[in-house]
């Protein structure tokens, strides 16, 4: 897949064949518009193309309004619209300007006169252009004028892609990780930068990496237990469990995402780790002491364990 970071870099697509979203998740509503898209594109010897945008149109439009967490950063929805067999993407910057165009200039001067499309497939509700005042209506009145195709994709799937987007970032936010996998069609990840922590974990024999993650507007799980698998720097992945939390049996103050990888005891301070979310175990709790916490870790991590090596 090839990556654009403006509309300045392109070069002349082949039969260009359009769809445009902000595609957080690139979930399985997602995964069906792609499909549309590719299959469009073999029809007609063409390229798929998707326009998305960088940052967020709500942080422009809404800016101090309402925080905006996004399952995937622009890295991650790279990655995983590159796994779905994307020929281009065009990252484009969002900006006030951006948003101040007219419908018809966003039709004609941004649309049109930069993509060329032999395509444009996109939802019967989509909307575009300052005040999101265009829509479908005006988009068929280019398309008859000035000859590309135009196809809707159909109520359902839009409906279902909107909703899913939403209900993803719930289900990670309460603990339904088996539900957000079932929604995004992989599990949902994160990555961190491992940096220094009090040691605690060290001393009740259950060391941990201390995670920050770097990007603020990147959906972290809510508080708890889960069972993790973790993406280390060489490569190989290790399974383990992790607490997100205050840590209210020893301060009660700072949200912390701690790991503890299973089997591992190397010095990785400064790496980057990826998280991949397996199961929600249990609530953040506060315990009589420390000997109270070590036991609950010692079931936390047989919790772990059941959940990778079930018994038969």
């Amino acid at each position: 897949m090839k990556v654009y970071h403006s509309t300045e870099q392109m070069p002349a697509f082949r039969n260009a064949v359009v769809t445009i979203g902000t595609f957080d998740g690139v979930h399985i509503g997602h995964q069906q518009i792609l499909a549309q898209l590719k299959q469009e594109a073999a029809r007609i010897q063409g390229e798929t193309v998707i326009i998305t945008f960088h940052p967020h149109p709500r942080k422009v439009v809404a800016a101090g309004q309402t925080p905006v967490f996004l399952i995937n950063t622009i890295g991650e929805k790279i990655e995983l619209l590159e796994k779905n067999g994307i020929d281009n993407l065009v990252i484009v910057p969002f900006t006030e300007e951006f948003a101040r165009q007219t419908p018809e200039e966003y039709c004609e001067h941004f649309l049109i006169e930069k993509f060329h499309p032999h395509t444009v497939i996109i939802g019967y509700d989509h909307r575009f252009g300052q005040g999101r005042k265009g829509d479908y209506k005006l988009l068929e009145v280019y398309s008859d004028k000035l000859g590309f195709e135009l196809k809707e994709i159909p109520a359902h799937v839009i409906n279902e892609s909107t909703v899913s987007s939403t209900r993803i970032r719930e289900a990670i936010l309460n603990g339904e990780i088996g539900l957000a996998k079932s929604l995004l069609g992989y599990d949902f990840f994160f990555e961190g930068k491992v940096v220094e922590g009090n040691k605690l974990g060290r001393t009740l024999g259950y060391p941990t990496a201390n995670l920050q993650v770097a990007i603020e507007e990147k959906l972290v799980p809510g508080n708890g237990v889960y069972a993790v698998t973790v993406a280390l720097p060489d490569g190989t992945q290790k399974n383990g469990m992790m607490n997100i939390g205050v840590r209210p049996t020893v301060d009660g103050k700072k949200r912390m995402i701690e790991v503890n990888i299973f089997d591992f005891d190397k010095d990785i301070y400064g790496s980057t780790l990826r998280v991949y979310v397996k199961k929600y175990l249990r609530g953040e709790k506060k315990f009589d002491g420390l000997d109270a916490l070590k036991q609950q870790l010692t079931m936390d991590k047989s919790a772990s364990l059941a959940y990778f090596i079930p018994s038969s």
